[in-house]
């Protein structure tokens, strides 16, 4: 491990700061920055989550701008007014639902009309993805081929089939979270390009595909020159209106007409906000490459970390590994980090999961195979249900995931890009253990922030850009990280550790016949063969 260098220009005072609001799934968060990069305050506010019923996932708008005010208030008690200088939000993409007057409509057979925001993680709408992409029409290809269920085509689909007269006829507008927050602070109804293009199948080039709604059957989407889901769609960090309106500007705590962003999605946000960091003096690989030779990767509450937790919580030793955590004054999952290294002896910690596999799509996979039918396996499981039991089953789950990043990075290179660094920022970012296995498995260094809420920092560079205090999003984003500490992990590299992943690999594809089918079909079988060089 090796820790960056602090420069000069860190001591001196700030006369400038900027607000980042970040919307997670569980939480919304919101720091202060400096023109520094430094994160002065933090606060966090949870919100609330409805599962009706299966696969089916529901938030409130309302609920979320409630929280973002709360703790924008907070993180802004005793500063200068006059110093705040940028507003910017990120968020999860969840659609969002409202009427013609912008007031909630309900997306539930209920008719809680409180309850207005499908969240991104929700499964409704696996027959209307189907029917999407076997259309095979052209738009897919922005999306990689196949459209994943979590995007907002099926979801509005979902909603004409489903909730024609209580929302769908009622509907004038549907935003990504990340469009709605800027809407509610400026009164704006643009998009950004950020969200249009990842979840809606917008063309930065072409724009809008008339054909692709007409073919699906949302062609009622086109009228009015696409008001309803955005026609006025500007880039990233774009200034908003003439900024946060009185209104807005009262709820938030903040002064009015500050300038505000346009949005980007949290994921996106985490990587402006590590990913063109100055790590010089390292001998890494992508000092001498472009930008694109780096892989952000935002270990957020996501599926990867839904993942670890209901591996975790749902095995019978749980309540145990809560007391001792608890007595230490401890995370979970620092505790088993450390069970871990007791148990291991002499061995890599890696070769405990020798005998135990995990196949981690529990929930589907949405990159890079886009495939909603995938579910998850575990194998090697014994009679033992102790706390060694557990701690190394959440070793093969962390793994698994890793694996997961492998195999996007191979796809990647597949398709013709260079990858020699991954930057990791998020929650999952401070656990150590999940860290290292991502530099053993992929094979690549690991760059960490110190500053681990790279989210944050990201949205609040684009609150700075929007300000005018920089030109564009890319100095903003060097000038904010330019000072920042940055530590170096290196992957492991044994025989021992190498002779296990190839073995955890093919168990598992060996096992999975019919998905090893479905990996061949989908040309995904040098995956496999891959790690067996």
């Amino acid at each position: 491990m090796v820790e960056g260098t602090m420069m000069s220009g860190r001591d001196q005072e700030p006369s400038h700061y900027y607000v980042g609001i970040d919307v997670g799934t569980g939480s919304v968060r919101a720091a202060l920055v400096d023109q520094r990069g430094l994160l002065l305050a933090f606060a966090e506010q949870p919100i609330k989550k409805w599962e009706p019923q299966f696969n089916h996932h529901e938030q409130s708008s309302e609920d979320i701008w409630a929280a973002c005010c709360l703790v924008t208030k907070e993180v802004v008690q005793g500063i200068d007014a006059h110093r705040i200088r940028g507003l910017g939000f990120d968020a999860t993409c969840s659609l969002v639902v409202l009427d013609k007057e912008f007031h909630p409509l309900p997306v539930n057979h209920e008719g809680d009309s409180s309850r207005n925001v499908i969240m991104w993680l929700d499964h409704r709408a696996v027959s209307q993805v189907h029917r999407i992409n076997e259309t095979k029409h052209r738009v897919l290809q922005y999306v990689g081929g196949v459209m994943s269920v979590e995007m907002q085509a099926p979801k509005l689909l979902w909603l004409k089939e489903n909730l024609r007269e209580i929302c769908w006829d009622k509907a004038g507008h549907f935003f990504d979270l990340p469009d709605f927050l800027s809407w509610k602070a400026t009164g704006v109804t643009a998009r950004s390009l950020c969200s249009l293009v990842c979840k809606w199948t917008y063309s930065a080039e072409k724009g809008w595909d008339d054909s692709f709604w007409k073919m699906i059957g949302l062609e009622d989407l086109i009228d009015d020159n696409y008001s309803k889901i955005g026609n006025l769609v500007l880039l990233p960090g774009a200034s908003l209106g003439i900024g946060l309106t009185p209104e807005a500007a009262r709820e938030l705590g903040l002064p009015s007409g500050i300038a505000v962003a346009a949005s980007l999605i949290d994921a996106h946000a985490g990587g402006l906000g590590v990913i063109g960091a100055d790590v010089r003096g390292h001998g890494l690989t992508c000092e001498r490459q472009p930008v694109t030779s780096r892989l952000a990767v935002i270990c957020g509450t996501s599926s990867c970390h839904m993942g670890i937790d209901h591996m975790v919580q749902g095995h019978p030793a749980f309540p145990e590994l809560q007391a001792k955590a608890t007595a230490r004054c401890q995370s979970i999952y620092a505790y088993l980090n450390g069970h871990l290294d007791l148990i291991k002896k002499a061995q890599p910690v890696g070769f405990l999961t020798v005998d135990l596999h995990v196949w981690p799509d529990f929930h589907g996979n949405r990159s890079p195979l886009a495939d909603l039918t995938l579910k998850g396996m575990v194998t090697g499981l014994t009679l033992s249900q102790d706390l060694d039991d557990l701690a190394i089953l959440y070793l093969a789950t962390v793994q698994a995931i890793a694996f997961g990043t492998r195999f996007i990075i191979e796809t990647m290179e597949a398709a013709g890009h260079s990858l020699s660094t991954l930057f990791l920022c998020g929650g999952l970012s401070k656990n150590p253990l999940f860290v290292q296995m991502h530099a053993d498995i992929t094979g690549m260094p690991v760059v960490l922030s110190q500053e681990v809420e790279s989210v944050l920092v990201g949205a609040a560079i684009l609150g700075a850009c929007a300000s005018g205090d920089f030109t564009s999003v890319q100095p903003g984003l060097l000038h904010s990280l330019v000072f920042s500490f940055w530590k170096l992990l290196s992957p492991v590299k044994t025989v021992s550790i190498t002779k296990q992943l190839i073995l955890q690999t093919f168990c598992v594809d060996f096992i999975l016949v019919n998905k090893w089918e479905c990996f061949k079909k989908r040309k995904q079988h040098r995956f496999f063969f891959s790690f067996c060089k």
